[in-house]
């Protein structure tokens, strides 16, 4: 892929929609039940291109979209359950028990979860932190660099697992 880097370990740059969900088809290609990714970044970082290869990658086939109105998307997989959750609007720990997000969330199928920072910790020690940033100025869409955290056992050997499908994909 000649619009995706890797600066480094767990730290990916992306020069386009395209390449971010790509960098998703890999990550899905890794994930088991009971995974739990939080996303973050500013509005339009990439999240949800990022969460659409995750879902081609276990074989959802209709469109993904940011749940943000119904805070979480429910996507039926091949073989995995796809949780899509966006809490952009929710403020505080009791609403996270209200919309459920503490029932399923890294129990039930594979977990994405947008504007999760917050919550974090109370959503899984073991999880995987994917940051989304913004990078560089100019004409056109800047890139994305995307940064990786494996939080407890689990969460560290997802992001070991990604690292590896990074860096064994064939370059175009």
């Amino acid at each position: 892929m000649s619009d995706l880097t890797r600066p480094s370990d767990s730290c990916y740059l992306s020069t386009s929609p395209f390449a971010t969900q790509e960098l998703g088809v890999l990550l899905g290609r890794c994930v088991r039940e009971g995974d739990l990714v939080i996303l973050t970044g500013d509005l339009g970082a990439g999240k949800t291109n990022l969460t659409q290869g995750v879902a081609r990658a276990l074989g959802v086939s209709e469109p993904v979209t940011s749940p943000t109105f119904n805070i979480l998307a429910i996507h039926e997989g091949d073989d995995l359950t796809l949780y899509h959750f966006d809490l952009y609007r929710l403020e505080d720990v009791d609403q996270l028990g209200d919309a459920g997000v503490l029932d399923i969330a890294g129990v039930e199928g594979v977990s994405l979860v947008e504007w999760g920072e917050p919550f974090a910790p109370l959503l899984g020690d073991d999880r995987l932190e994917v940051a989304i940033s913004r990078v560089g100025q100019g004409a056109g869409e800047p890139a994305r660099q995307i940064q990786v955290t494996g939080c407890g056992e689990r969460g560290r050997a997802l992001a070991q697992a990604w690292d590896k499908a990074v860096a064994d994909a064939p370059s175009s």
